[in-house]
């Protein structure tokens, strides 16, 4: 485990802690602020005093993320309440204005969900996100959950497809005809208007509330008339949907609370990973779930507080009872906050047996299948980054590596890429591109120093989302020379960040990784070695892929610029409308004149220019 000061400044530790140490032992909210003056996180406390020096000390107790929110610490305030329940009130309140970024923030999908009977000949019943033309909509619903299940319920009642296949032509039917799930429209028996007959039921169903005891009443009176009318194939239909229905129902009484309204929350933990996960019932009935995933946890105690004040701050439908899974620290304020905010009695539950103890499990139980599916992917790649820690004598795994690469053509178009990998996956919203700007001409080593350095300049400033996260990790394309460059940057910004060239041998290919003291060979580590030639690979893509770029459009604004009336503005306006020559080339003179800054002379030119006189 990496400790604090691999992070912090020592001696800007040792001020806050002084700092710290002068605090009162009254309640209060502390809110730490960076070099910028930003807040990054606001916490209450108890006791002052005793909370905020807890930062400062040697951070072996510390979890990742709370170690680099400290190494982001420049400065901390402090307000003093009456009570802690006066300091919780407070930390949230400040917590919605200023969206601290090592506070939790619950992202949650605000947006419209709707069913959707798509205009298709076939026509087809599906979810959807927002509305168009091209169908027929049945909401809007608040719950994705409900729209899915209610979806998928309707095609089981009615076995309707679930896929996209040309019903116009005979195919050989899928799996789910042979286990009763659908008709197989694709086997070519099945009129069209029969099968939008099916579709109307089910539109009607969906509208009608879906499956109560009067739907099913109502099917089996149709079902017995279709029978004495000896329409044995309709009677068969309608017979498959009540047993559909009856199964359906069997399944939801397993989710069936006792109690009206509450919420049932259980969370998972893996490493430094939560998985919370929530069952809402409504009217004893599970009407809706939902999952987060919070980094940077060490217990769950340590972090439902925070949770919990976050997930129910915008809600206006707070359950009288809410069932979790654990005690955890601010229990009772957090109790108190939600009945004074609902405006009557809310109660946590801890149940240890009974129906309520089965649903607590079976909430659980999602929450741990969510969490190892989330974990397992990465299972590989964790895998390797522990060969490799061990391989390079890194303390813990580096979970968010950097790495950088240089490309030019004989010193033109001099240009740089960064990539990140985070849990041994490319993580391309964090890529950077870097155009060389301190000199002209070829080398790669002042190069390496510029970039490094614009980066952790960035770092300083705190205003980019992604240069504000310290790498576990930095990784050079090159050797001895890449990594002498870039030293002095390093320990320049103090950053303490571990270095490491990444050398290929002379058919391009990864040998071995560089240190100050000398060569490590990697290919006996098989899992380290594919990572390292992943990210050196990648990299190098990167990188190149961003030169190309530059040089392609060097040289067609060279092209454009020999046209008369157009200079680089115009130039650049035709490069940012089109993109590509092809495009400007096939453009028309109408299209040509629409784009803003273009004048009829200019648009002609340009016209005349790649397809002779005449429009």
């Amino acid at each position: 485990m990496s400790s604090l000061n691999n992070y912090a400044d020592p001696q800007k530790l040792a001020e806050l802690k002084k700092k710290a140490n002068r605090l009162p032992l009254n309640p209060g909210v502390y809110i730490m602020k960076n070099k910028d003056g930003k807040i990054i996180y606001i916490g209450k406390a108890k006791a002052l005093k005793n909370r905020v020096t807890q930062y400062f000390g040697s951070g072996s107790g510390h979890t990742e993320k709370v170690r680099r929110m400290v190494a982001s610490v420049e400065d901390f305030e402090y307000i003093i309440c009456d009570s802690e329940f006066e300091a919780l009130i407070l930390e949230n309140s400040l917590i919605k204005q200023n969206q601290p970024k090592y506070n939790i923030l619950l992202k949650d999908d605000k947006g419209y969900h709707y069913i959707k009977i798509t205009n298709d000949k076939w026509k087809r019943i599906e979810t959807a996100k927002m509305t168009d033309n091209n169908g027929e909509y049945i909401g809007p619903y608040n719950s994705g959950y409900i729209v899915k299940e209610t979806v998928d319920e309707v095609r089981k009642i009615f076995k309707l497809p679930d896929c996209t296949r040309n019903f116009d032509s005979v195919t050989k039917p899928c799996l789910n005809y042979h286990i009763g799930l659908c008709d197989a429209p694709c086997r070519g028996n099945i009129p069209l208007a029969d099968y939008l007959q099916t579709v109307s039921s089910a539109r009607d169903f969906i509208k009608h509330g879906g499956a109560d005891a009067d739907t099913v009443n109502r099917l089996r009176s149709q079902m017995e008339s279709a029978a004495e009318r000896l329409d044995f194939e309709l009677a068969a239909r309608l017979r498959d949907r009540i047993n559909a229905i009856n199964k359906i129902n069997q399944r939801q009484k397993v989710v069936m609370a006792s109690y009206k309204s509450e919420d049932v929350i259980a969370s998972a933990l893996i490493g430094e990973l939560a998985c919370v996960e929530i069952f809402i019932f409504r009217n004893s009935r599970l009407t809706d779930k939902k999952h987060y995933f919070i980094d940077g946890v060490s217990d769950k105690s340590s972090f439902y507080s925070e949770f919990l004040q976050q997930y129910y701050e915008d809600k206006t439908d707070i359950p009288p009872r809410i069932v979790i899974d654990c005690e955890f620290d601010g229990i009772e304020l957090t109790e108190k906050w939600l009945t004074e905010k609902s405006g009557k009695g809310v109660a946590f539950i801890l149940p240890k047996q009974g129906e309520q103890r089965k649903l607590l499990d079976m909430c659980l139980n999602n929450a741990a299948d969510n969490l190892s599916s989330k974990t397992e992917r990465s299972g590989r790649e964790m895998s390797a980054l522990n060969e490799l820690a061990s391989l390079l004598g890194l303390s813990s795994p580096p979970r968010y590596i950097e790495a950088y690469d240089i490309s030019n053509t004989a010193g033109s178009e001099n240009v740089a890429g960064m990539v990140v990998f985070k849990d041994g996956r490319p993580f391309k919203a964090a890529y950077k591109k870097f155009k060389i700007k301190s000199f002209s001409g070829q080398d790669d080593f002042r190069s390496m120093a510029e970039v490094l350095d614009r980066r952790f300049s960035e770092y300083e400033k705190g205003e980019d989302e992604y240069f504000s996260v310290l790498p576990d990790l930095i990784l050079l394309d090159g050797g001895k020379g890449q990594m002498s460059a870039v030293q002095p940057i390093i320990e320049k910004y103090k950053i303490g960040v571990p270095m490491f060239g990444m050398v290929k041998d002379s058919k391009h290919r990864t040998r071995a990784v560089a240190s100050f003291g000398g060569d490590i060979a990697v290919k006996s580590n098989r899992s380290a070695y594919t990572l390292i030639t992943k990210i050196q690979d990648e990299v190098h893509r990167f990188a190149i892929g961003y030169h190309k770029q530059r040089r392609t459009s060097k040289m067609l604004n060279s092209e454009l610029n020999s046209i008369p009336g157009i200079g680089k503005t115009r130039a650049k306006l035709l490069l940012k409308s089109f993109g590509t020559t092809e495009k400007i080339r096939a453009a028309s003179f109408e299209e040509l004149v629409r784009i803003n800054g273009m004048t009829e002379p200019s648009a002609r030119a340009v016209y005349e220019y790649y397809h002779g006189n005449g429009q």
